[in-house]
């Protein structure tokens, strides 16, 4: 039960690191936010794959040409999510938002009907449905004036690339090789934070570098976002590699509850009794969706 651990701490990790790029959005804009959980966790996943070479005696395992653009896609589609994530959170509560991106599995079944002609039974479909009405309640603003369409948008489009994200990552883990579980995890997460670093850092270069200089003169919230970010990605990769990806983000829903404690005390967000029932409908339509 391992993976199980690794997801609550990577889900616990992942909230914290939530919390701190919303509030680094306001000074660095969505791009540069972004590249934070990216740049400044680069250096930790190289600590991250020392220490485990060291735990495990192992050399690094030996890297397939053809893992590199499952990796590229899965990366890229990260950088995408967490932008629209953080898109979203500028318009939306930090608990909603993150309740958006856990219609994530939900997103995965539609894909699988669109896409590859999956079937899709009748209590597949009475899940999606309760998933749906808790998405619509908390997107429901507590002024009554009618859906934030524009946040559930950007938050169902950051969950489409989350799922796209979490497969490639377990794909590229599982093409490796050779090593343990921990050491295929950790290489993969340097390869992906190198690649993503170095796409962010190119496209502020020629777009905005303004906000690249910015982020390295908020380097003390920076580094601890990145640490956090990295520290996160540690154990979801660690996760990944023990068990499916549906296994994973179905006790990830913890995240759900996590954040709704963190954007209490952080943020002072009160939730009003239809966001409330919304996020009660989400984690049960979600779970027995991946439960059936």
């Amino acid at each position: 039960m391992l993976w199980a651990l690794f997801t609550i701490l990577a889900a616990a990790g992942q909230t914290l690191r939530n919390a701190l790029q919303r509030d680094l959005t306001a000074r660095l804009g969505v791009a540069g936010a972004t590249h934070v959980r990216f740049l400044f966790g680069l250096p930790f996943s190289f600590l991250f794959l020392g220490l485990m070479a060291l735990l495990t005696r192992e050399a690094l395992p030996s890297i397939p040409v053809t893992v590199l653009p499952v990796v590229a896609l899965a990366a890229l589609a990260q950088i995408g999510a967490t932008g629209f994530m953080l898109a979203a959170m500028k318009s939306k509560s930090f608990t909603v938002t993150i309740a958006y991106t856990k219609t994530e599995p939900v997103l995965v079944a539609l894909f699988g009907l669109i896409f590859l002609a999956d079937t899709l039974t009748l209590p597949m479909a009475i899940a999606i449905l309760i998933a749906t009405a808790g998405v619509m309640l908390t997107a429901w603003p507590k002024d009554g004036s009618g859906w934030s369409l524009h946040a559930l948008m950007l938050g169902v489009i950051a969950a489409a690339l989350f799922a796209i994200s979490a497969v490639g990552f377990r794909a590229g883990i599982r093409a490796l090789p050779e090593g343990s579980f921990g050491m295929r995890a950790s290489t993969i997460l340097v390869i992906g934070l190198a690649m993503q670093s170095t796409a962010l850092t190119g496209y502020l270069l020629l777009k905005d570098r303004k906000a690249l200089i910015a982020i390295f003169a908020a380097w003390r919230p920076s580094l601890f976002a990145g640490f956090m970010g990295a520290f996160a990605s540690q154990f979801w990769f660690l996760g990944f590699s023990l068990a499916s990806a549906a296994q994973v983000r179905t006790l990830a829903l913890i995240e759900v509850l996590l954040a709704r404690l963190i954007s209490g005390r952080m943020f002072s967000e009160r939730p009003a009794p239809r966001e409330g029932l919304g996020l009660v409908l989400i984690v049960v339509g979600v779970a027995l969706l991946l439960n059936l």
